[in-house]
C-alpha cells in the first residue's frame, strides 16, 4: 500500500488555523462555526499535527547542584538566573529554602 503524500501547504493552513484558535480564546465549537470549518476536521487535525510534533523535552524537577564550601553561606542560583543567598543556614531555614523553591513555586 502506497503512503499518502504529506501537502505542506494543508499542512500549513491547519497549523495557522489551530494556532488562530489558541489565541482567540473562543470555544472549539464556536472557533470551527465561525471559520466554516467542521469540528470533525478540526479535531482530526489537531491530533495529527499534535502526533507530528516532536514531544518537547520535559524541563527537570531538579537541576544539577555544586556545593561550594563558603563562610556559613548557602547560595541557590535557579534557572531563570535569579540567585538566593543565606548567611548562616541552619537545617530550619535550608528546609524552608528549599520548600519555597518547590516545584510549584516559581524561581
Amino acid at each position: 500500500m502506497a503512503k499518502k503524500q504529506r501537502d505542506p501547504t494543508r499542512e500549513q493552513y491547519w497549523r495557522d488555523l489551530v494556532s488562530q484558535w489558541q489565541a482567540s480564546g473562543w470555544s472549539v465549537r464556536e472557533f470551527c462555526s465561525r471559520r466554516r470549518v467542521t469540528e470533525a476536521s478540526f479535531y482530526a487535525w489537531r491530533r495529527e499535527l499534535q502526533r507530528r510534533d516532536p514531544p518537547c523535552p520535559a524541563s527537570p524537577a531538579f537541576v544539577p547542584v555544586t556545593v561550594v564550601p563558603t563562610k556559613a553561606m548557602v547560595e541557590v542560583r535557579c534557572p531563570s538566573g535569579h540567585v538566593v543567598t543565606v548567611a548562616n543556614a541552619d537545617r530550619d531555614t535550608l528546609q524552608h529554602l528549599f520548600a519555597a523553591l518547590a516545584p510549584e513555586a516559581s524561581c
